[in-house]
């Protein structure tokens, strides 16, 4: 009996990579099913046997680190015991269920082949796929490509290696340093100041190592301007007329700063009054053609020339590589391997409606071999893999892609040569020049225009020639500062100086962004703002190295010290720990001197607002804090409580909140499609029960700015089981687009209207009822709640004219009847068959009990 025929396990790092690769190993002979990502199998022969594939992806890293739960209240937990917390690692993305698609594909299968980007990232995803599927390392292999092509991809396959352990190690480093130092301080921080001053504008005052040495950049720079000081200047310049051109000459000396002198120049010229030609030279100048393309290049360039940021450049380039027309966009390297197929990437170019008739004329005359770069090891340049047009890609994927492709076919043109000539002249003891220049090769400038020479004539002159002086002029100027950084500046300063990787300077730039510690201006210029700005002078004061590259730069080159192999990495991370521990507490210990430099910028909130609503702790009024992040302040307890950052806040019918004792307030988001929830303060900011934070999937620390644990969950998401405000009273039905309820609007009358309390889902019911509540009752076909309206007495559609009835908006056929679906999928009327059953039970309030979700069912969906 044969044996069976083993079965391979792919996965790639992107849905898109790993079609991709099914595409061509099977010759698009495969076939495909759903999972959390798409399975694609087909036969083949692997190491020289016949095999059944498998080829699947992850979504970016599997895993995330974080702290355990008992760290993640904010104010349960002292930020210094975060450097010596454990360290865990959760899924990044619990709702793709990837891990366990992973674990189950896995089975039955006897080898595994790992399809992730080839950096120290995608290293770190190898080992969290192995630790997801159980294979052992020894039946484990991995794939080593740089383009999605049919040639990479089958000799990727026939060259296999086993993952890097020590890379992945690396990241892992990384990671936990960044995770518990930026935590510690961000925590610390945002506590102590979001809670004293109203326009921060903020909504987390957040410390990176990578981020605020970045930040640090922009604020030197904002510094050296604004305590510039500019200084007067002079300088020399003669005119001539020869052949009847005008030609201003340039003065050796360049320019001088102090008038007298200047002066005393000028006088003895001018009493000469004759040039004399005392040197003509003429020579031959070259100005070489470009290195391959790396990612900080590129970066630069997508900024200063096209109008990218660094953070929308990256996602252009991966959106690039993953449909196959450029090799991978992150590499440090701009030199190509001796193998690299130059002809072949070439000829793939030669039928381009724009640069074919180029390429054609550099394969018939012959092309060059590129200058010498950096082969840092880890992939070529980035290079065009096969030709496009725009019509294919659209308009900023076609500006990325048409520099890569100049680029690339500049680096194996020739090199641009011109004839440089230099006219020297003597006068009254001084000497002066001027300069013509003419093209005899274009060479790369004619794919790469803008880097191109311009021809400078100037006539011809003879030695010892005598030309009077046509004109005097002393030029009066000033020293001007520097400008704003721009993004590609501060992406070279970044590279310099080992901040971030690669791939992670677009997100610290963007992170700064975000934070609203600088702005990005015209020409992107990044000027930093005031709360930047007083931010890094802060650190400045307590602690320079909190904002300098020097730390930074150090833990880089101990991370690369641990991809090599040749450090432990528990070591690097306990001693790089122990440092910003130590700089922690000196920190804290001085955060009175960063205070005084708040103080001078910013306001407080106890000199702002306005009073709103009561507080149940002291039952004084607070204060309202229309300033974002927007928020209340209880003065007399000195505490700060986060509300929705979108969306008008007032007080809800002077409600109390059942639990604390806190007067509800309504949020209502404005629009016609728009929608209306209430909230408690202290519940919004503090969630009471178990599980909550997982069912509105907010994290410690969110984009939405919510501070604390769990923070975000408004009266709609409220379990409590009594309350009339919480979803047990005032939910309909599941939502057919998400995982949420729906819930009536309190506040929308006379247009009537069901909301989800996750998605933007709405459901318009009966228009211009005077009253729609819910009952206690529940419909026996689907378990939604059984509303009860009161229908106008002039509209009402009744046959009979009463008012009153009482129904399911789902099974009653004149309530369903009236419904209207905006934002979702259609909302239609289901046969009790297979219907499904809703989950209920008792929620408990801050003294004990478990949380049970209590959304009712919307059948079939």
């Amino acid at each position: 009996m044969a044996p069976p025929i083993p079965k391979v396990l792919m996965v790639a790092e992107k849905p898109s990579i790993a079609l991709s690769i099914a595409s061509l190993l099977s010759r698009a002979q495969m076939s495909t099913r759903r999972g959390s990502t798409d399975v694609h199998e087909f036969e083949g022969r692997f190491l020289a046997s016949p095999a059944r594939f498998k080829v699947t992806s992850v979504i970016g890293h599997v895993f995330s680190v974080d702290f355990p739960g008992k760290y993640q209240d904010w104010s349960a937990t002292d930020p210094l015991d975060l450097f010596q917390a454990q360290v865990i690692k959760t899924e990044s993305n619990p709702k793709a269920h990837i891990c366990r698609h992973l674990n189950q594909e896995a089975r039955g299968c006897r080898y595994l082949v790992l399809w992730l980007d080839c950096d120290r990232e995608g290293e770190n995803i190898c080992f969290e796929v192995i630790n997801s599927t159980g294979f052992n390392i020894n039946d484990t292999y991995r794939a080593r490509f740089s383009s999605v092509t049919e040639k990479d991809v089958l000799k990727a396959l026939d060259n296999l290696v086993r993952p890097n352990r020590d890379e992945a190690l690396a990241v892992d480093a990384r990671q936990e340093i960044d995770l518990k130092v930026g935590v510690a301080f961000t925590r610390f921080q945002t506590s102590y100041f979001q809670g004293k001053y109203r326009n921060l504008d903020s909504r987390v005052i957040s410390y990176g190592p990578c981020q605020t040495p970045t930040l640090g950049f922009c604020v030197q720079r904002y510094l050296q301007i604004n305590t510039f000081k500019p200084e007067k200047f002079w300088s020399l310049h003669p005119y001539i007329i020869q052949n009847g051109y005008e030609i201003q000459l340039e003065w050796k000396r360049g320019k001088l700063f102090d008038i007298n002198v200047a002066m005393m120049f000028q006088n003895l010229v001018s009493e000469d009054g004759l040039l004399e030609v005392t040197e003509i030279s003429e020579k031959q100048e070259t100005k070489g053609r470009p290195v391959g393309l790396n990612t900080v290049n590129l970066l630069k360039v997508a900024s200063s020339a096209l109008g990218f940021g660094p953070h929308m450049a990256m996602q252009l380039a991966e959106r690039l590589y993953t449909q196959g027309f450029i090799s991978y966009p992150r590499t440090e390297s701009t030199a190509y391997p001796t193998t690299f197929d130059f002809r072949g990437v070439l000829s793939a170019q030669t039928n381009n409606p724009t640069w074919g008739n180029y390429v054609q004329g550099l394969l018939a005359n012959g092309y060059q071999k590129p200058r010498s770069g950096t082969d840092v090891g880890d992939h070529p340049p980035i290079t065009p893999m096969r030709s496009a047009a725009e019509d294919m890609l659209g308009n900023d994927a076609w500006k990325l892609y048409q520099y890569i492709c100049q680029h690339f076919i500049g680096t194996v043109s020739p090199d641009c040569k011109y004839i440089r000539r230099k006219v020297e002249f003597s006068i009254g003891g001084e000497s002066f020049y001027c300069t013509g220049q003419q093209v005899v090769t274009k060479g790369f400038t004619a794919i790469m225009p803008w880097l191109a020479i311009n021809d400078k004539n100037i006539p011809s002159f003879i030695k010892g020639q005598k030309i009077e002086v046509s004109k005097l002029e002393l030029y009066e100027g000033k020293t001007s500062p520097p400008d704003y950084l721009t993004e590609s500046e501060l992406i070279s300063l970044m590279e310099k100086y080992g901040i971030g990787t690669d791939a992670s300077i677009p997100v610290h730039i963007n992170n700064i962004c975000e934070r609203n510690y600088v702005q990005v201006q015209a020409g992107r210029k990044l000027v930093p703002t005031t709360l930047g700005i007083t931010l890094v002078r802060g650190y400045q004061t307590i602690d320079p190295d909190l904002c300098l590259p020097d730390i930074r730069s150090f833990i880089e080159q101990q991370i690369s010290l641990i991809a090599r192999g040749q450090v432990d990495h528990r070591c690097v991370v306990q001693h790089v720990i122990q440092q910003f521990k130590q700089k922690f507490c000196y920190f804290v210990k001085k955060i009175e001197d960063m205070d005084a430099l708040f103080e001078a910028q910013f306001s407080t909130l106890t000199d702002s607002g306005r009073l709103m609503s009561k507080c149940g702790k002291c039952l004084r009024y607070m204060k309202y804090i229309s300033a974002q992040p927007t928020r209340l302040y209880c003065g007399t307890c000195e505490e700060v409580y986060y509300l929705p950052q979108k969306g008008t806040i007032k007080l809800y019918k002077e409600l109390t909140c059942p639990l604390d004792n806190f007067e509800l307030l309504i949020c209502s988001i404005a629009g016609p499609d728009g929608k209306s929830f209430p909230l408690c303060p202290y519940c919004y900011s503090n969630p009471p029960f178990e599980g909550m934070e997982a069912l509105i999937n907010t994290a410690k620390t969110g984009t939405s700015g919510k501070i604390g644990k769990g923070a975000g969950m408004p009266c709609n998401l409220c379990p409590h089981p009594t309350c009339p405000n919480s979803l047990v009273s005032q939910g309909v039905c599941a939502c057919p687009e998400c995982s949420g309820t729906l819930v009536i609007d309190p506040i929308s009358a006379p247009r009537w209207r069901l909301c989800c309390n996750m998605c933007n889902c709405l459901v318009f019911l009966a228009q211009g009822a005077h009253r729609i509540s819910t009952t206690k009752e529940r419909c026996p076909e689907c378990e939604s709640s059984i509303l009860e309206v009161d229908f106008n007495k002039k509209t009402t559609p009744l046959e009979d004219g009463t008012t009153l009835h009482r129904g399911c908006i789902l099974c009653d056929d004149l309530l369903h009847s009236l419904v209207e679906m905006k934002h979702g999928r259609s909302f239609r009327y289901r046969s009790s068959r297979g219907r499904g059953r809703g989950r209920g039970g008792r929620g408990r309030g801050r003294r004990g009990g478990r949380m049970m979700d209590p959304k009712m069912s919307f059948r079939e969906f």
